[in-house]
């Protein structure tokens, strides 16, 4: 993953769930590349208000970026129920967020990121995008073995190999803390970007859009709640 400015060519692929991470992403990805598009995949989790929330953080997006608006093209969504009901976990089923015996949470989606990324990687060869976009993180996460920075490569690896092509993913977030995720966004959008993350977008895992924080929408006292307040609450107090 680099930092620096491509080509205005290039072009990108952002897997976009419609929460903080992904929606930072997006933002991230439409300052650089002058083609993007983004991908989304229902795979029956609980929280399936998100997919509710990335209609609205993209919309939202064009208004906010306005400089870039013109760069935001079509948005696919890939039906996997059918893995979701096999990879049983906490955000598919009626389970409780805990850890299980081997250490990791029960919110862990098994291979969540490595099919979703060969879905991405196949939709991005047949639409001739050059890049993928994650918002994949190993500084502040939920365990999940799925999220490191070794994974993700292997898996660039293993899909260049697949499709006989370079096969390309930015992980902008891999090494940033949540706090810094926030001031990310603020250094592509400024307030207006802050605000509609924290309107618009969704990350609790109960799904809960019914208590309003000053980091957004959320129970509070789920993993991913609780990540996204302590990241918000060091950033403004940074």
């Amino acid at each position: 993953m680099s930092d620096s400015l491509p080509t205005p060519a290039k072009s990108a692929l952002v897997l976009f769930s419609g929460g903080q991470d992904s929606a930072t992403c997006l933002a991230w990805a439409l300052e650089r590349y002058a083609r993007v598009e983004t991908v989304g995949f229902d795979y029956g989790q609980r929280h399936a208000v998100e997919m509710e929330a990335r209609l609205a953080v993209r919309e939202g997006m064009a208004a906010v970026l306005p400089q870039w608006a013109g760069r935001l093209g079509p948005d696919y969504v890939v039906d996997l129920t059918g893995y979701g009901r096999i990879a049983d976990s906490a955000l598919t089923a009626d389970r409780a967020i805990e850890m299980d015996a081997r250490g990791l949470p029960t919110t862990f989606v098994p291979g969540r990121n490595l099919v979703f990324l060969t879905c991405a990687a196949a939709l991005a060869d047949r639409r001739g995008l050059d890049v993928l976009v994650g918002g994949m993180c190993e500084t502040d996460y939920s365990g999940y073995p799925d999220c490191r920075r070794d994974t993700i490569e292997a898996m660039a690896t293993a899909l260049s190999l697949g499709l006989d092509k370079p096969v390309v993913i930015d992980t902008p977030l891999m090494a940033l803390t949540k706090a810094e995720t926030w001031a990310l966004a603020d250094r592509i959008g400024g307030p207006a970007l802050v605000d509609l993350i924290v309107e618009a977008s969704h990350t609790c895992y109960r799904g809960d859009r019914t208590h309003r924080h000053p980091w957004g929408y959320g129970c509070d006292n789920c993993p991913a709640c609780e990540l996204r307040a302590a990241g918000h609450a060091e950033w403004v107090a940074a």
